[in-house]
């Protein structure tokens, strides 16, 4: 009780430190090149773009201009460190095509994303003309927009999810003692999570994105660690322990698979903090405190709530005169044995209809395509989203869209010699299949910028091929060429993941499968965990690609298709969804591999594992997408995406891989699936991470004469 007051005193404060983006490296080229326009040029690329329209007067209208320029001009230079609108540039493409609306491009104060950010939030009141429409947009609005957004979103689906969650626990248990504890070890999870973002966040930029993967995964996981731990105790006090024994055995079974499937998700998670992009650490961050701390309070405050407690963990029961503890005895009656029993008599057939399905949705993620983290991702109420959107539909081109080549010169940039040069190069630019055309925006000192114009989206593959046919040609000699802009940063931020992304495949799956040969034993099992997981990973993608990026489903969730994904998310996706499947896998297997040991017979040990598990794992996994849905109503597409997506992989990953593909392949496996060398069969023997049954033996009664 203390720590939550002190954790959530402190932690509340984490909204003000967090910075919105963290989709760039900030190690690339293309940052380069932003840093150089930054410090030679007083107009850099824009960070807010301001459209003004009316619906009776033109921009040759002198009023018109008068009151754009004049409320422009008036604004803090404090914050505002410059701008460019139609009537200082003359340049056509910033009025629309029936002359009712112009924009204004802006440049904030600000060294980094947050500074920026404040110097919006100082200003964006002050934009507003009067008699005029006016929309806030580019990347600093958007970005706070999509915060706001965030923020709203996450306040709604906690309200929704805390209570639809203790009616759930309510009937898994049966009881509303029992029930409310799973949600006080969540609440816990999410409020310590809160205060150690903060400190993170005075070390190093934490991204807003964060504070949604702690809500959700902190309240997941730790109502599935906690019914793990209750529901044990409750079986343990059903067989006649008394509570400190009933205790003592629950921490030593379900809390040592409680700490292994702990670290196996965090270290799926770990794997994001390979990328050079904040959104990614800033994850990696979040989900490991979440997941940690869930695993630390499932052990110390559960336990100590359910040692004062004892029998009592039963009391306001709603079932009558039945046992308290869910139906989990291993007796050979229940309906999971015999679902066990029914996929094993034919192993092949359910294992080769079972690979079919999921080979067949994962079809469509083999045409994936990705795009930049952009307005698009807003709904079509949010300013940002109409600016977007007006600069798409009533403006011929985007004045601000272009693909700049900073240029370090050995020479003044403004003499006629190095003149002539950069010429030349923009001329050779400019003559690049897929170039409209390229001129010189820039010289001062040593530095130079030419900006080419080209046509279509930024981020589209003909705007990646040509900044890299664009890279290939010679700069003047003894000068070296940065590009920037938003296809350059969109090109670095692929080529960085594509370079990264098979290290941390390779460290999750060694990881991963150290980790499951210790909860296991066995050397084949952890290689036919990953290789399930990779399969429903797949299926999971190619149903996102068919939702999101072919525009599937639209009505029913309410978004816009964008035509293609954002390439953080899958990586995202992938780590976590990795990590709680293995979580599912380390909960049925390590009840198996408990069976195992006690029968010796690998089928009745998957039948009889599967009756004394399989209700909780659907319990857990019905629990868990509670908030996960609740996400998935988010007005922000990658949040939306977020949620659908693991919604379907934890469904995908319960319902068809750990209870229909683990009893067949394993029936297939048979006593070869427990195999180890004898060395590594003494060290799993010693120090494997395991459960047991045995109950503890009653101590010897003496009695003492007189």
């Amino acid at each position: 009780m203390l720590f939550a007051v002190l954790a959530g005193a402190y932690g509340v404060g984490v909204f003000g430190d967090m910075k919105p983006g963290g989709f760039e490296d900030p190690g690339s080229e293309s940052r380069t090149a932003a840093r150089l326009a930054e410090q030679a040029f007083p107009q850099r690329a824009p960070d807010a773009v301001i459209v003004y329209r009316d619906d009776d007067r033109t921009v040759d209208d002198p009023s018109f201009r008068t009151a754009v320029v004049e409320s422009v001009e008036a604004l803090p230079k404090s914050e505002v460190t410059g701008y460019a609108h139609f009537w200082m540039t003359e340049m056509p493409q910033q009025v629309s095509r029936d002359r009712h609306a112009t924009y204004v491009v802006m440049n904030l104060e600000g060294s980094d994303d947050n500074g920026k950010e404040e110097s919006y939030k100082a200003i964006k009141d002050k934009l507003d003309v009067p008699g005029l429409t006016t929309l806030r947009g580019g990347p600093v609005p958007t970005g706070h927009q999509a915060g706001d957004e965030i923020g709203k979103d996450l306040g709604m689906a906690e309200g929704l999810s805390f209570p639809v969650l203790f009616i759930l626990l309510v009937v898994v248990f049966g009881g509303l003692a029992a029930a409310s504890l799973p949600l006080v070890v969540g609440g816990l999870s999410i409020i310590g999570s809160m205060a150690v973002l903060r400190v993170i966040a005075q070390v190093t930029d934490v991204s807003v994105f964060a504070m949604s993967l702690v809500t959700v995964l902190g309240l997941a996981v730790a109502i599935d660690y906690g019914l793990l731990i209750v529901s044990r105790y409750r079986e343990e006090l059903a067989r006649g322990l008394t509570g400190e024994d009933a205790l003592a055995r629950t921490v030593a079974t379900a809390g040592r698979t409680v700490v292994i499937s702990g670290i196996t998700v965090a270290v799926a998670l770990a794997g994001m903090t390979f990328f050079p992009f904040g959104f990614l650490k800033s994850m990696a961050y979040g989900g490991m405190a979440a997941v940690v701390l869930s695993v630390f309070f499932s052990l110390i405050a559960l336990p100590a709530a359910l040692a004062v407690l004892g029998p009592k963990v039963n009391a306001l029961s709603l079932r009558r005169k039945k046992s308290a503890a869910p139906a989990a005895s291993a007796n050979g009656q229940g309906a999971w044995y015999r679902l066990a029993h029914g996929l094993m008599r034919r192993p092949v057939l359910v294992g080769l209809g079972t690979l079919v399905v999921l080979v067949a949705l994962a079809l469509p993620s083999l045409r994936i395509e990705f795009g930049a983290n952009d307005a698009r991702q807003l709904p079509n109420s949010a300013e940002g989203r109409k600016v977007h959107n007006s600069l798409e539909r009533d403006f011929d081109g985007d004045a601000a869209k272009s693909i700049d080549a900073l240029l370090t010169l050995k020479g003044d940039a403004t003499s006629p010699q190095e003149g002539a040069a950069v010429q030349a190069y923009a001329d050779r630019l400019g003559a690049v299949e897929g170039a409209k055309g390229a001129q010189i925006t820039g010289a001062t000192g040593t530095t130079a910028r030419v900006s080419v114009t080209f046509e279509g989206t930024a981020v589209s593959p003909e705007a990646r091929d040509l900044v890299n046919r664009l890279k290939d040609v010679a700069p003047p000699p003894g000068a070296k060429a940065y590009f920037g802009g938003e296809t350059a940063v969109f090109d670095d931020t692929l080529d960085a993941l594509g370079r990264v992304l098979p290290w941390m495949l390779l460290y999750i799956a060694v990881a991963t499968y150290l980790l499951l040969f210790l909860s296991f034993g066995s050397v084949l099992l952890p290689l036919k965990a990953i290789a399930m997981n990779l399969l429903s990973l797949s299926a999971t993608f190619g149903v996102l690609v068919w939702i999101f990026q072919d525009g599937h489903l639209t009505g029913l969730l309410r978004f816009d298709p964008t035509g293609n994904i954002e390439p953080n998310m899958p990586i995202m996706l992938f780590a976590l969804i990795f990590g709680l499947s293995m979580d599912y896998e380390v909960f049925l297997v390590s009840r198996i591999r408990e069976q195992y040991d006690t029968l010796g017979d690998p089928t009745a040990a998957v039948a009889t594992g599967l009756q004394s598990i399989g209700r909780l794992i659907a319990s857990a996994a019905l629990l868990m997408i509670v908030p996960l849905a609740a996400m998935a109503t988010s007005g922000v597409l990658t949040m939306k995406l977020f949620g659908v997506g693991m919604v379907f992989a934890i469904l995908l990953d319960v319902a068809v891989v750990r209870i229909l593909l683990v009893p067949a392949v394993m029936k297939l496996m048979g006593r070869a699936g427990w195999w180890a060398p004898g060395p590594l069969a003494r060290f799993y023997t010693r120090y494997g991470i395991k459960e047991t049954d045995a109950v503890p033996e009653a101590p010897e009664r003496v009695t003492v004469a007189g």
